[in-house]
């Protein structure tokens, strides 16, 4: 497919729509733990591990095996940092932990994994679980997932909580905002360095399957269009 300039204006649009981002730009934050659902976009798990070192943050990391995990292991092989990590039989969890182990020295005493969940529901009903478990209850939750997938984590995460009275606030931080441009005649993806990015058929893919899912989480919810634009 050709894309036209038009084409890639309604695609950025869809895009910065997708990653939704609640950060604040200046200062301390306030919130008490990061989780960063498992996905393949390496820079934005380098910016939330990166985060988590800055303010000491705990960083509960979610994700089993799904339909990323094999996307995820790619990457890390192409990686010249990351290519030295054994990924065979690892959860994303796992693998994502050994990135914050590599990349930031994360110790071991800073990380929950939840090694179990297979999609973005169970990793919302699954991290509830193991929070639970330690008996952790933090009023404010930095939530950090693949930058076309935040808009959905956001609404997901809510709903799981929907019916706790100690419900935290979710902050969305998708790491970066992906966008397209043209360069000497080529389409590329812009807003982060280029290792470990999606290729641009699964961008698009993605994208186009992540704001449907989106359309139908608004319909199925209640929530107006309006709500969302």
């Amino acid at each position: 497919m050709q894309l036209t300039d038009n084409h890639i204006q309604d695609i950025n649009l869809i895009a910065a729509w997708l990653a939704l981002d609640e950060m604040p730009h200046e200062g301390e934050i306030s919130a008490e733990l990061a989780i960063l659902a498992g996905h393949s976009v390496l820079p934005n798990i380098e910016g939330a591990v990166a985060l988590a070192k800055k303010f000491t943050l705990p960083l509960l990391i979610s994700g089993g095996i799904g339909h990323a995990t094999a996307v995820l292991a790619e990457a890390m092989a192409a990686h010249p940092l990351y290519r030295q990590i054994n990924t065979q039989g690892l959860s994303e969890a796992q693998m994502l932990a050994e990135i914050a182990r590599t990349f930031a020295a994360l110790p071991d005493a800073q990380l929950l994994l939840e090694g179990a969940s297979r999609n973005c529901g169970e990793n919302a009903a699954f991290s509830q679980r193991l929070l639970d478990n330690h008996n952790l209850q933090p009023q404010q939750i930095i939530l950090i997932q693949d930058p076309l997938m935040q808009r959905r984590t956001d609404a997901t995460f809510r709903w799981q909580w929907r019916n706790r009275s100690d419900a935290p606030r979710f902050i969305n931080w998708p790491v970066f905002t992906p966008q397209l441009i043209t360069d000497a005649g080529m389409v590329r993806i812009v807003g982060a360095p280029p290792q470990g990015l999606w290729s641009l058929e699964r961008f698009l893919s993605l994208l186009m399957g992540k704001y449907s899912a989106c359309a139908m989480m608004s319909r199925a919810t209640g929530q107006k269009a309006k709500d969302f634009w």
